[in-house]
C-alpha cells in the first residue's frame, strides 16, 4: 500500500462535521489529483539496492514461479532396501553383481546413520524437548509483553496528541466563532454597500435621463 494513498480525518472539534455528500466531493478531488492507482513509491523512500542472486536461489525462484512442487529430499534411500537376487557367494561372481551388492551397502549403512541419528535426536527430544519448548514459550511471552507495553505507550502518546489538539481547539473556538461572525456581517455590509451603491447610480442614471428630456 502507498504511503500517500493513507487518509486521516482532521478531528475537527470547534468546525462543523461535514457532510457525506460534501466529503465524498472532497474525496473525488483528491482520487482526481492523485490518481486511481498509485504505483510510484514515495519520494520519501531510498530506491531499491540491486539484486544479485546465485544460481540456486534464481532456479528455486523460477520452481515457484512455474508452481512446480518440491523435491527436495529423496526419501527413498530411507526406504527398506531390497538386496540384489544373485549371491554374491556364487561361483562365477561377475562384476556386476559385486557392484551391486556394493552399492546396496552403502544405502544400508546410509540408512543406518539416518536411523541412528533420528534415535538420539528422538530421545534428545524427550529428555529435553518439554523444557525447550517451555522456555521457548516463556521468552516469546516476554517479547509478546514488551510489544504490548510499547503498543500502550504509543496509544498513550496519540490520545496526549489528541488531547492536546482538542484543548487547542475549543482554547479558540470562541475567537474562531466571532471571527467568523465578523466576517459575515463584513460581507453583508459589503453586500448592502453594493446593493445600495447600485440604487444610486440607477437614480443617478434616471435623473440624466430626465434632465436630457
Amino acid at each position: 500500500m502507498s504511503l500517500t494513498n493513507a487518509i486521516h480525518d482532521s478531528l475537527p472539534y470547534i468546525d462543523a462535521e461535514p457532510t457525506p455528500s460534501e466529503r465524498a466531493a472532497a474525496l473525488a478531488l483528491i482520487v482526481e489529483e492523485v490518481g486511481s492507482e498509485q504505483t510510484d513509491s514515495h519520494p520519501s523512500l531510498p530506491p531499491l539496492a540491486p539484486q544479485h542472486f546465485s544460481p540456486l536461489i534464481e532456479s528455486e525462484l523460477l520452481r515457484i514461479e512455474n508452481k512446480q512442487p518440491l523435491a527436495a529430499i529423496d526419501r527413498n534411500r530411507y526406504e527398506a532396501i531390497e538386496p540384489p537376487t544373485t549371491s554374491p557367494h556364487s561361483d562365477g561372481r561377475p562384476p556386476e553383481t559385486l557392484m551391486a551388492w556394493r552399492e546396496a551397502l552403502q544405502k544400508a549403512y546410509t540408512s543406518q546413520s539416518y536411523l541412528v541419528g533420528r534415535t538420539t535426536n528422538l530421545a534428545l527430544l524427550e529428555k529435553y524437548g518439554k523444557n525447550a519448548w517451555l522456555i521457548g514459550n516463556a521468552q516469546l511471552e516476554d517479547v509478546l509483553r514488551g510489544l504490548e507495553m510499547e503498543l500502550g505507550e504509543r496509544k498513550a502518546e496519540v490520545d496526549g496528541v489528541v488531547i492536546e489538539r482538542k484543548n487547542a481547539q475549543e482554547a479558540v473556538g470562541g475567537e474562531v466563532k466571532g471571527l467568523e461572525e465578523a466576517w459575515k456581517r463584513g460581507v453583508g455590509r459589503v453586500l448592502e454597500t453594493e446593493v445600495a451603491a447600485e440604487g444610486v447610480r440607477r437614480e443617478i442614471l434616471e435623473q440624466r435621463r430626465e434632465g436630457a428630456r
